[in-house]
Formats: structure tokens, sequence, C-alpha cells
């Protein structure tokens, strides 16, 4: 079998003294690994294609399990991350979790999308990494099934409330209120009306809208800090990337 398709690679790595294993995140076939001939030395036509965070054309073939990438050819690479180290390791931190909880040969236009815009964003300087960050990650979790109930508080409907709550391990907001009124003791991260409507757009705004609002610095580490933590009940995992990211900054 032999498909053609635009991807981005999420992970590279080498194997033996002349081939790489590459994880893409591809437009048709969602994540797919991926062996990759030649491809570690750089005279090869496929090295740069096949590289981390490059976006390029590339045919794949099937054989039996496993894949093979005859042709690689390079549409975009970022190079305006490496201006910011920063910067580059919240790149490697969307492709970790693109790799986990993108579809495994599906189409995934949307999440490719979704990673080359913010990519361009933190590559240009055209937005600041704090509404770069939760708009991936909430926008993901919703890609992939994981969407917050946070249209209302989710016990008497009411829409906003200052302050409301939001439980990261239930993935929901409840108004002060309700929360006081039932003694609830779960774990809860207090968003102020402008952090509630900042994280309702993460989930439910137009894509090529999705990027296009500002907060305090204040409210965006809170958003930041209730999109890490819904992550991290919901996916149950420790992102290494993520990790070092927060070991720097």
């Amino acid at each position: 079998m032999k498909f053609i398709t635009n991807g981005l690679i999420i992970r590279e790595q080498n194997i033996g003294e002349k081939d790489k294993l590459v994880t893409v995140l591809s437009e048709s076939h969602g994540v797919i690994k991926a062996f990759a001939h030649g491809a570690k030395d750089i005279k090869n036509s496929k090295s740069a294609a096949t590289g981390l965070l490059s976006y390029s054309k590339l045919t794949f073939h099937k054989r039996k399990e496993n894949y093979l990438i005859s042709d690689a050819k390079t549409v975009k690479i970022f190079t305006g991350l490496r201006n910011s180290i920063e910067n580059m390791y919240l790149a490697q931190y969307f492709c970790e979790l693109a790799g986990n909880v993108c579809p495994k040969e599906q189409e995934s236009k949307e999440q490719l999308r979704l990673i080359l815009n913010a990519l361009y964003l933190l590559s240009e300087n055209k937005r600041n990494a704090l509404v770069v960050k939760p708009c991936v990650e909430l926008r993901l979790m919703c890609l992939a099934g994981y969407m917050p109930d946070i249209m209302m508080c989710y016990q008497c409907g009411e829409y906003e409330k200052d302050p409301m709550y939001f439980l990261p391990k239930a993935g929901r907001f409840i108004c002060k209120d309700c929360y006081e009124k039932n003694e609830n003791t779960e774990y809860k991260v207090n968003l102020s009306p402008s952090a509630v409507t900042a994280m309702r757009h993460c989930c439910y705004a137009d894509s090529d809208k999705l990027f296009s609002f500002s907060l305090p610095e204040k409210d965006l580490k809170t958003l930041n800090f209730c999109s890490e933590e819904y992550i991290k009940f919901i996916l149950e995992k420790d992102f290494k990337t993520l990790r070092f990211l927060k070991s720097i900054i």
C-alpha cells in the first residue's frame, strides 16, 4: 500500500548508523510510526524533511505491519523556534501531547492544523506562549473526546458567578454558592470571570479565532494551570517535555 500525505514530525529516533524511526502527525492517517532509511545522513534527501518539527510532504509504503518513508520533501521548518529555548520545548510538548491523544491511522486534519498554527505563532512571535499553550491543550483534549463541562455550573446551571471554580478531576465548573452549600471538598481552582470566558473560548471558538484573545498575566497563568491539571487527571500521564519546560522557566 502506498499513499502520500502531509505531516509533522513529532518524534525522531536514530536507528543504527543511517536510519531513523519517526513518528508523524499526518493529515490523512493521524499518528504513524515509520522508518526512513538513510535519513540520518545529512546528505540524504530525506534528512531535513524527517527532522523533528519539520512539516513535510511524505510518501509512505506499508509492508506487513511496518510503514516506510520512501520520499520526503520539506514544506515548512519553523526556524524561529530556535531563538527561544522555552518556545522550542513548548513545541516539543505539543508534539508529545499530540502523540498521546491524536488518533492512529485516522484522518487528523484538525489536530494537525491546530499544532501547525501554534508552531507558526510561536516561531514568528505573534502570540504569547501563555495564550498558545492552553489553546492547544484544551482544544486537543476536545478533539480527542475529552471536552470539559464548562458551559455553566453543573449543579445549578448558573452561567457566570464571581468567582467560578474549575474542578480539574471532574472537568467541570461549579459556582461558589453550590460548592459551599454542599460542603464540597473536591480540589478546585478559583477562576475570575475573564478566565472563565477564556477557558470557554479555548474549547468552543472557531478554529480561525482560537488564539485571538488576551488576559492579564495572572489570569493567563491560572488558565494554564487549569489546562495542565485537567490533562494530568484525565490522561494520568507525566509529560517529560512539560516537566523540563517548567524547570527552565
